[in-house]
């Protein structure tokens, strides 16, 4: 275990913060955790010019000490701390984990488990969407956050005592912070909900998507079946060059070009070369020929196996007053509720209640969110209920069955 950085005069590092660089040290240091019943856990990693994330630290305290491990470290076995993550006696404490998740995924061939992600509790809890690590640590602990070393560059080496206490403080106040939120959800009966994010948030298929869904994620608003399905294929394409080359997705080719390509399904090098952000060169080269190929094969597929738009997407009735009201109804609810909004219902998922009423297949409409919002917003269709103003405050009201409703033309 270190304390210093060579030879040359630096600072050193406190002697409260134990630095692991070597395969024994890490084994050492993992079996003194074994006996613990939560680990917190983060890690420092880079990913702004490779697809595949490239570990640089992982933090991890028990209740008794607190680590930095050097995952860039030469020679050293990350396999004792991998065990460490697979041990189901252990819980593993992460702040908004998955990100980290993925990593440990692709290292350990599964993932870490139990778990418990303290931003999704907090959402759960009410302390609002996607709330940062430096905010609930400042409500929960009154502490402070440095955050000068947020945007380092946790690849080079060595390694400054400001970078360990700045990654150490990611983990220590995380003791705290789940021992309340813990608490909390006991107190107030909402453990399942959490239960029910983090079933997803620890699925595999969270981090191993089917590549012909990625087209899924680009966000646009094509209605065009044939469209979606050289989209579909392009994107799967696109995905599978991005892993197999490391690359980011848009490094490769950006999703402008990708719709660019759907909407023109060009057939040659000359009309794919006029492919905004993608030029001669790549048109010319074996990566022009391959996403020529999936172009052709989503021009191939059977009308009747296309992709269809969301139904949110469907146009042929105005519903975006009926959605901007369901939006408002959604605040509403989750206000009173004490529930982050982002956790029970998204803008598009809201689009298609709006679209197919009782008949939309969204989470909303499932489970405790059904409870807190979906069930609403299903009497909201059905004319049941209304939203009012009642002395400057909104409200639902209770719509009198045997009313007529007017619309003026």
């Amino acid at each position: 275990m270190t304390e210093k950085y060579g030879d040359s005069g630096e600072e050193l590092v406190p002697d409260s913060i134990i630095l692991i660089e070597d395969s024994s040290e890490l084994a050492a240091i993992c079996e003194s955790f074994s006996d613990e019943t939560y680990i917190t856990v983060d890690t420092e990693f880079m990913r702004e010019s490779t697809y595949w994330p490239i570990l640089c630290l992982v933090q991890i305290a028990g209740s008794k000490s607190a680590a930095v491990i050097d995952a860039m470290a030469p020679g050293i076995d990350l396999d004792p701390l991998l065990r460490l993550f697979k041990n189901r006696n252990i819980l593993k404490v992460f702040h908004a984990g998955r990100q980290d998740l993925e990593i440990f995924y692709y290292l350990m061939g599964e993932l870490p488990a139990p778990v418990f992600d303290t931003q999704v509790a907090a959402m759960v809890c009410g302390f609002g969407d996607s709330v940062g690590y430096d905010t609930l640590v400042a409500k929960l602990t009154r502490a402070k956050i440095d955050k000068s070393s947020r945007f380092t560059d946790w690849s080079a080496r060595p390694l400054r005592p400001r970078q360990i206490e700045y990654a150490i403080g990611d983990v220590t106040h995380l003791r705290t912070v789940y021992e309340k939120l813990a608490a909390l959800l006991h107190e107030n009966g909402r453990e399942s909900w959490l239960a029910e994010e983090i079933d997803t948030l620890t699925k595999p298929q969270t981090y191993d998507p089917d590549r012909r869904k990625v087209f899924q994620r680009i966000k646009t608003r094509v209605t065009s079946p044939r469209v979606l399905a050289v989209l579909r294929e392009v994107a799967a394409w696109r995905e599978e060059e991005a892993q197999t080359r490391n690359l980011p997705r848009n490094r490769l080719l950006r999703d402008e070009s990708l719709l660019e390509i759907a909407h023109h399904a060009p057939k040659t090098v000359d009309d794919l070369a006029r492919t905004r952000g993608l030029g001669r060169r790549m048109a010319d080269g074996d990566t022009g020929q391959r996403i020529l190929a999936a172009v052709a094969r989503g021009v191939a597929v059977p009308d009747d196996e296309c992709p269809q738009p969301p139904a949110g997407h469907d146009r042929n009735r105005d519903r975006g007053p009926v959605t901007d009201l369901l939006k408002v109804l959604l605040k509403l609810r989750c206000s009173d509720a004490g529930v982050a909004q982002r956790l029970v219902a998204s803008a598009e998922e809201v689009e298609v209640i709006a679209a197919q009423a009782e008949h939309a297949d969204v989470p909303a409409l499932c489970g405790w969110r059904r409870e807190v919002f979906g069930e609403h917003a299903l009497k909201f269709m059905r004319g049941k209920i209304a939203l009012a103003a009642n002395n400057g405050n909104l409200v639902t009201i209770v719509v009198d069955a045997d009313a007529k409703v007017s619309r003026k033309p």
